[in-house]
C-alpha cells in the first residue's frame, strides 16, 4: 500500500515550512510545495522560498518549475502535484503537501470545479473597466465572494465577474459545487495557527528580513525577466509594492510598512478561507513553540488515529 499523503496548511508566517522539514525527517517524507508563487524561478526572497540547505536536507517538489514570462495556474499545479505525489510514494516516502495557497489544495483534493473557461472578448471588456465598477457588480450579484475576495486583486475580481456573466450564477456557487474531500486523508490534514499578536510579530520580522536580504534588488533584477508583465506573479505580496517603490510611488520605509499591512491582511483571509473550505485538524501553537515540538505533536496525532 502506498504511503498516505499528509497535508499541512495555514496562514503565512505560521512556520509551516520549518514544521514540514521536521515532519519529513521523522516520518520519511518529501515536501510538495503548495504555493502559487514559489513555482516561479527567481521569486526567492519575497516568497520565503526554502533555502538551498533546506532543499538539500529534504527533497522539495514544485519549486522553481515555471519562468516569469509564462503562466502557471491551478490546472498545471494539479498535474504536477499528482505526478510528484506518485513519484514520492513509489520510493516508499510520505508526500507532505505544505503551503498556503488554498485554491491549489482544493484543486488537488477535489478537482477544479465547474466554472467555465475564460472568454477572451469578455475578459478584455472587464479588464478595461474601472475596479470600483467591477466590485459594485460583484457585490450586487455575489455578496459571498465580495465579502471574501481581496478587493485589491484585480485579476480575481475580473474572474469572479466573468463567471457570473457567463453562467448567470454567483461565482461562490461554482466553488460550493465541488465534492467533499477524500475521506482517506481524514486525520492527516493539519492547519497551523498562532495567536494573532504573535503572528503579526512574525510577519513583521519576516518582512524586515526580506528587505534586509535584498528584496528591492531582487525585484529590480527580475523586471527584465518578465516580472512586470506577469500579472499572476505580481500578486505575490512584496513584489508589487516594491515595483511601485521603484516607480517612485512611495519611499523605502513606507514600502516596508505597506508590505507588512498587506501581509497581515492576507494572513487573515487565509485563515478564514482554510477554516471555511477545508476539513483540517487545527493546531493552536504556543508562543514561540519550536518546529520540532509541533512536528512531534502532529506525529502523536497521526499515531492515535492510525
Amino acid at each position: 500500500m502506498d504511503p498516505i499523503p499528509l497535508l499541512l496548511a495555514g496562514p503565512t508566517a505560521t512556520g509551516k515550512s520549518a514544521v514540514a522539514l521536521e515532519l519529513a525527517e521523522r516520518i520519511g517524507g518529501e515536501i510538495v510545495s503548495v504555493d502559487s508563487m514559489q513555482v516561479y524561478r527567481g521569486l526567492d526572497l519575497g516568497t520565503a522560498k526554502p533555502t538551498p540547505d533546506e532543499r538539500a536536507r529534504i527533497r522539495h517538489h514544485l519549486i522553481d518549475v515555471a519562468d516569469l514570462d509564462g503562466v502557471f495556474d491551478a490546472g498545471r499545479f494539479v498535474v504536477l502535484a499528482t505526478a510528484a505525489v506518485a513519484e514520492i510514494q513509489a520510493r516508499g516516502k510520505v508526500p507532505i503537501l505544505c503551503g498556503g495557497t488554498g485554491l491549489y489544495f482544493n484543486a488537488w483534493l477535489n478537482g477544479l470545479g465547474t466554472a467555465p473557461p475564460p472568454d477572451p472578448a469578455l475578459r478584455a471588456e472587464l479588464e478595461a473597466r474601472p475596479l470600483p465598477e467591477l466590485l459594485d457588480e460583484l457585490a450586487r450579484h455575489d455578496a459571498v465572494t465580495f465579502d471574501e475576495i481581496d478587493v485589491q486583486n484585480r485579476r480575481r475580481v475580473v474572474r469572479a465577474v466573468e463567471v457570473i456573466r457567463l453562467t448567470g450564477r454567483p461565482f461562490s456557487q461554482m466553488r460550493a459545487a465541488w465534492p467533499e474531500r477524500a475521506p482517506s486523508l481524514a486525520g492527516r490534514s493539519f492547519g497551523l495557527e498562532r495567536p494573532r499578536p504573535e503572528l503579526v510579530r512574525r510577519i513583521d520580522r519576516r518582512v524586515d528580513t526580506m528587505f534586509a536580504q535584498g528584496l528591492i534588488e531582487e525585484t529590480r533584477r527580475l523586471l527584465p525577466a518578465g516580472l512586470a508583465g506577469n500579472r499572476i506573479a505580481l500578486q505575490a505580496i512584496g513584489y508589487r509594492q516594491v515595483l511601485e517603490h521603484l516607480q517612485g510611488e512611495r519611499g523605502r520605509r513606507e514600502t516596508i510598512e505597506w508590505v507588512k499591512v498587506r501581509t497581515r491582511q492576507f494572513a487573515k483571509r487565509q485563515s478564514t478561507w482554510f477554516r471555511g473550505q477545508l476539513d483540517l485538524d487545527w493546531l493552536e501553537l504556543g508562543t514561540e513553540e519550536l518546529p520540532a515540538t509541533i512536528a512531534e505533536r502532529i506525529c502523536r496525532r497521526i499515531s492515535m488515529k492510525s
